[in-house]
């Protein structure tokens, strides 16, 4: 089992930035992807961003694209979503994830572990 812990959540007026963290911990022994979703009330969870074992590639949905940025420390076990310009539309519960299994990284069916989710307000 990996357990996946986020941090890094608030409120935060439109334009600010905040960064999110997720730390991965248990057996964590192989590659895996790790992935950032959100999930705002009434919709579904979407893909946010996404990044190679080696952290040499990236992933982001076309709505983040030039304002996050998903980065990876080098022992691998924990990956940050930097959020600058924030927008009321970004507010959601954002949800880090672990894919052993590969697939298409912009599917949630393709993630083996989740966290728990960590509530990003921005307002207006």
């Amino acid at each position: 089992q990996v357990q996946l812990v986020e941090s890094g959540g608030g409120l935060v007026q439109a334009g600010g930035s905040l960064r999110l963290s997720c730390a991965a911990s248990g057996r964590t022994l192989g590659t895996y992807v790790m992935g950032w979703f959100r999930q705002a009330p009434g919709k579904e969870r979407e893909f946010v961003a996404g990044i190679s074992w080696s952290g040499s590639t990236t992933y982001y949905a076309d709505s983040v694209k030039g304002r996050f940025a998903i980065s990876r420390d080098g022992a691998k076990t924990t990956a940050a979503l930097q959020m600058n310009s924030l927008k009321p539309e970004d507010t959601a519960v954002y949800y880090c994830a672990a894919s052993f299994s590969g697939g298409d990284y912009r599917r949630t069916a393709s993630y083996d572990y989740w966290g728990q989710g960590t509530q990003v307000t921005v307002s207006s």
